[in-house]
């Protein structure tokens, strides 16, 4: 693989932090916050206008489901269709929803006003209490507040970003890359044996890179196949950067990996585990998943590889019977689904590849590897693969 030219990084760029309380945002999140203010504005007028007149007040949301999703080919990615659902103030169905979204919307038009933040969490107890003369409450947890949250980036056409809101941080990089956090300089050759934590805001106002060396991005499953990754150095024998997503990838890993991808030309070469679930973040991260096609452009990578562990490999490395996992009616349910997917259903080697693991009637973790020697997977397996340019696409 050719090594990649970088991109310089302007001297503003490498600025630390200012030592005042606020830190002013910079001029570009000053953009978004305008139109995401004014897409908040165009909603609520609206709703006014039409309890002014007399009209019954109601909310066209953007229908986020698999009959809303549409599969584009030619680009590789899932897409949104254009069919929506209607939240109703007078229909009692709807009314509660109805509710939360405007409840949701002021939070969001307050952080935006205030320039800060919150987490998803925090969203969901700055919109929490008990409706006045009611024993009703706003949300009954978390996950309510966050769909009503996922309506509305695609009802106002903001990324969660704009709508200063952040998720927890899961996942985890090192490598032969510097980044510029918030305008702290991060060498992620020198972060020992904790790596760096990605953020959940990874959008190029908060973070840029500088020194980008790698020739390619090793994205592995979990932490710990990352944990013998960094410490055998893989990342450093081999050129790389190594990511980890701590299972299904939060939206920060999946950005940090499109813009290093967009950005950097960086190949993306996955290390999964052989089941039904391995393959399901794999898919999500080449084709994008239904719940967030509407975010697709900027986190679907239709290139990303995927390297293993594969079917064939219980016979090809000579694994014993202790790594099987017997596949059970859940994971077998799950296969087939995933069979059907049309970015699968059109591929023969993914056919190939799923048809061979039903047929062992087993699955196997990239940890299994572990039973060949403790650094098999860095020394042998991995090495063996790159250098064969043995993957599915």
């Amino acid at each position: 693989m050719a090594k990649k030219t970088t991109k310089k990084t302007s001297k503003k760029s490498t600025t630390k932090k200012s030592s005042s309380a606020v830190e002013p945002r910079p001029s570009a999140w000053g953009k978004r916050d305008a139109r995401t203010a004014a897409a908040i504005r165009d909603l609520t007028e609206g709703i006014v206008k039409s309890a002014m007149s007399g009209r019954e007040p109601k909310v066209d949301i953007p229908t986020r489901s698999s009959a809303n999703t549409k599969w584009n080919k030619s680009r590789g990615i899932l897409q949104m269709g254009s069919a929506t659902t209607t939240r109703q103030l007078f229909n009692l169905g709807q009314a509660r929803n109805f509710m939360q979204t405007l409840l949701h919307g002021q939070g969001i038009n307050e952080l935006v006003d205030a320039g800060k933040t919150l987490s998803l969490r925090g969203m969901f107890y700055k919109g929490l209490h008990t409706v006045k003369g009611t024993k009703e409450k706003t949300f009954n947890d978390q996950t309510e507040s966050d769909k009503v949250l996922e309506d509305l980036e695609v009802t106002l056409g903001a990324l969660r970003e704009e709508l200063h809101i952040f998720a927890k941080k899961r996942g985890t990089m090192v490598g032969n890359i510097t980044v510029i956090d918030n305008g702290d300089e991060i060498n992620c050759r020198k972060m020992g044996s904790g790596g760096y934590a990605i953020p959940s805001i990874c959008e190029p106002e908060v973070i840029q890179f500088k020194n980008v060396d790698a020739d390619f991005i090793l994205h592995v499953e979990k932490d710990t196949v990352w944990q013998r990754f960094n410490e055998d150095r893989f990342w450093e024998t081999h050129n790389c950067i190594l990511t980890e997503g701590s299972g299904q990838p939060t939206r920060g890993v999946r950005r940090m990996l499109h813009r290093l991808h967009k950005e950097h030309g960086l190949p993306v070469i996955c290390l999964l585990d052989c089941d039904p679930w391995g393959h399901y973040i794999y898919s999500v991260i080449k084709q994008g998943s239904i719940s967030l096609a509407f975010e697709s452009e900027r986190l679907a990578i239709p290139e990303a590889k995927f390297l293993g562990i594969r079917a064939k490999d219980y016979e090809q490395c000579e694994l014993s019977d202790d790594v099987q996992i017997e596949l059970n009616d859940r994971d077998i349910t799950r296969a087939k689904q995933i069979m059907a997917y049309p970015w699968f259903a059109d591929h023969k080697p993914w056919q190939k590849e799923i048809k061979k693991m039903l047929s062992n009637g087993f699955k196997m973790e990239v940890e299994s590897l572990i039973t060949k020697d403790i650094s098999y997977v860095t020394e042998v397996y991995v090495p063996e693969r790159l250098k064969a340019e043995d993957w599915l696409s």
